[in-house]
Order: structure tokens, then sequence, then C-alpha cells
């Protein structure tokens, strides 16, 4: 018990243990070890730099606990525990994050404020108020860095319709005979790993073509879409935003196979590696999402105008290091200092804004960094806005952000509509589908596309 409670001074235990979650637990990891340093930050700010000196309080002496182990001599206030404040702190930011290794985490953090007690510098009541303090600390966090919820988004079964109406059902095809599926260069599989070997194993009557260039994605699709009674494709969010368009445009069904850097709608779908891929064909299962129109280019998840793109680049560069949300801070600043926000008009009223984000569907969390959805068809595009019109608007936009108060702030706004009338008055109209920016026309129209995407996924 002394060797535990010293390996917990100045929160060095928990600064190792977040070293490792964030090198060898992935995202999950990383965000568990962020949340968890700041927490402990908060929860040793609040209980050692203000309440010790606020609530003074002499420490226990041999006459209560005879069987004291520290020999070092306590001087602050007994009330409350740092220690327990700061274990409460690290293990509730982690449960948070990552649920799969709370339990050890937390009985880590049990012993460490038990063992302030058994040796005799702090009475239990220290224990608890401290541990009291870690764990609302560590909940406070969420307020401006919301938890993300990676459960799939629900979608309406597909029912048979276009082209295959009248053939066998799916779930009579489940070695993927009439499937073509097309690799982009550069997919790998969740083990980072060539996923064609995964592919051919589980569906070896789908045809699989392996493309030497990025560049003959969309002719490899379309051609893949006149014969195949299902088209797929293995890459990130760009490559199949390309596949949707032409999945709508023939009306035949989409498998979806988690390849790039970005696989935001795979994940949504619930479909985490290419196993999960060849499972939901070989299960038969059709689900229907809604997809929105961007002047004229489909989207399954977000589009942008403005300096939104801007800002999703600045924050991908950093929340690789530091999170996202701590990311999304800096980034905003970044892109609030270098660009200027332009005039715009919306179904005929005229603003000034910074950034328009539009998601596929209602997300959450309700600040300017929306993460999740829990539909992917209710039918509604969820549109966000940054003005640039209200007075030291950026100095309140800013602020908001780092309070955790965004959602709130007047210089931004949010709606949920199912079309808009846009009209740019700037010389530069660029537009974001998915992450992929292309030049637009300076009027256009943002709405629901009239045909929901049928796509496999999950049982």
């Amino acid at each position: 018990m002394p060797r535990l409670s010293a390996a917990a001074d100045h929160s060095v235990l928990w600064m190792t243990l977040a070293t490792g979650l964030a090198a060898l637990g992935g995202r999950r990891g990383r965000r568990a070890a962020l949340r968890g340093l700041l927490a402990v930050g908060g929860a040793s700010a609040v209980s050692t730099g203000i309440l010790k000196r606020l609530l003074p309080r002499r420490r226990p002496g041999p006459e209560q606990f005879p069987f004291v182990g520290l020999r070092r001599v306590h001087t602050s206030s007994s009330m409350p525990s740092g220690h327990a404040a700061s274990a409460a702190a690290f293990a509730t930011a982690v449960a948070m994050e990552a649920p799969a290794i709370a339990a050890p985490i937390a009985a880590l953090a049990a012993a460490v404020a038990y063992s302030r007690v058994y040796n005799g510098v702090h009475y239990p009541g220290d224990v608890a108020f401290g541990g009291a303090i870690g764990v609302g600390v560590a909940v406070a966090t969420t307020r401006i860095w919301p938890t993300i919820d990676d459960s799939p988004a629900s979608a309406r079964r597909a029912t048979p319709a276009g082209r295959h109406a009248g053939e066998r059902s799916d779930r009579e095809r489940s070695d993927g005979s009439g499937i073509t599926i097309v690799v982009n260069p550069g997919a790998k599989s969740g083990r980072g790993g060539d996923p064609t070997d995964e592919l051919r194993a589980g569906l070896p009557a789908a045809e699989i073509v392996v493309l030497d260039d990025a560049a003959e994605l969309e002719g490899a699709l379309r051609a893949a879409a006149t014969g195949a009674r299902a088209i797929g494709v293995v890459g990130g969010d760009g490559s199949i935003n390309t596949a949707v368009a032409i999945a709508l445009e023939h009306d035949c069904p989409l498998v979806v196979v988690p390849g790039g850097t970005l696989n935001h709608f795979a994940r949504d779908l619930g479909l985490d590696s290419v196993d999960d891929a060849v499972r939901a064909v070989q299960d038969g299962e059709l689900v229907e999402v809604g997809v929105g129109v961007i002047d004229g280019r489909p989207f399954v998840n977000t589009a942008s105008l403005g300096s939104y793109s801007k800002l999703v680049e600045a924050r991908e560069q950093l929340e690789t290091t530091i999170g996202k949300w701590p990311a999304l801070t800096v980034a905003l600043v970044r892109v609030l200092r270098e660009n200027a926000p332009f005039e715009i008009v919306i179904d005929g009223r005229t603003r000034r804004i910074w950034m328009i984000f539009i998601g596929n569907g209602a997300y959450d969390p309700p600040g300017f960094a929306p993460a999740t959805r829990a539909r992917l068809d209710d039918g509604v595009l969820d549109v966000r806005l940054v003005e640039g019109s209200a007075p030291w608007a950026r100095v309140r936009l800013i602020a908001a952000a780092l309070a955790g108060t965004l959602a709130r702030s007047k210089v931004y706004s949010r709606s949920l509509v199912t079309d808009m009338k846009v009209s740019i008055r700037s010389d530069e109209s660029l537009l974001s589908a998915d992450g992929e920016v292309f030049p637009g026309d300076r009027d256009f129209t943002v709405s629901k596309h009239a045909l929901r995407l049928r796509v496999y996924a999950p049982v």
C-alpha cells in the first residue's frame, strides 16, 4: 500500500497508464487517455488547489492509525484526498470512453483511494469526498468534449425493388454471386492488409476488380452497374460517395466495404471491417438510407460550404495527437483567424456567415462538431451555421467553443429542413460532399434525393 500510494503521487501512475492507452488502445484508447488526463488535471485543481485551502483539516495521528505506512509528513489539509480525486477522475473518464477496460482501471483507482486510509494520511470521509469530486469533474469534461456513441445508426429494412425485384432473394445468394466489388488502390482492411483475399474467401462467387489508378474508380463502377445485381466498393467515404451516385442512377444495391482513412458511413451502418461487410452480404440484409443532394451531387454523410471544409481538414491534422474535440477548438481558432465571412442568401434571407455544415440526417451532439446520428432514414437535413455579422462574432464563437456552450451561442444556429435554396454572393463557390471538395454553382439547391439508397448492413 505505501508503494501504490507513492506511485500515484503527482498523478505519475495515471500519466503512465494514459501513455500506454494512447499507444496501444487505438482510437478509443487515445480518447480515453486524453479524457483521463483532462479529468485528472481538473480534479487535482479543484481538490488540491481550491478545496484544501477552503477546508482546513488536520491529518490523522498515530492514535487513529497506529499502522501508518508512509514516513513523509503531510502538511496540507486532509480534506479532501487529492489522490482519491485523481484516481476517481481517471477511472470515470476511461469508463466513459473505453468501457471494456473500465473494470481493472476502476479496481486500481479504488486501491489507490484505499491506500490513503490504510497508510494513515486520510480519514475515510476525505477519500469519499475526493472520489466524488473526481467523478464529478470527469463527467463535467463532457461539457467541453462530448463522448461519442459508436453504436450503428438505425434504418428501415428495404423491400425488393428496381430491376432485381423478380429475382431470387438475396438470402439465397450468400456466396456473392452477381455482385461486382471494385477495390480502390490503397484500400486496406481493418488489419492494415490487402482486403481482396478476405473478400474472395468470404464471397467466392463475387467479381473482385482491383484498380491500379484511383481515377479509374468511376468508370469501373459504371461498367459493373450495367450488368451486376449489386455493386460494391472498398475505400473510404470519398470512394463510397462515387459509388452511391452510380448505385442510385442504376437503382441497384450497394456493398460498402470499409477500407479508407475515413469510414464514417460504414461505421454508421455497423461495418467496422471487411468481415462485417462479407457477413452483411451473406445475411442478405438490405436497408434503405436517405441521401442528401447539394448542387446535384449526392452525399450520405455531410456536405458543407464556406470554411467548414478547411475546419475539418485542420482538425483531422491534429486529432490523432490531441483528440478530436481539442483539435476542433484549435482548428476553429485557426480558420476564424485566417478566413473572413462571406455573404449568402438562404431561402431568400441574406446572411453573412463563416461556414455551413449540412448533415444527411439529424446529428449529435448539438454543437458545431456533430459526430453521430441515430437514424439513416429520418428524411431531414441538419443545417448548422456560424454567423459572421454579429458584433465580436469571432471572440464570442471561440469563447462558446471553449466553454462548451456553442449550441446556445447567438452566433450559431441549427435547423432541421428537407430542402433549401442557396445563392452565394462571392467569386468562388467551393462546396464539399462527403469530404470531397468541388467547384459548385453560385445558385443551387440542397435537398433530399427522391430515391433511397439500398445498402447491405449487418442484421
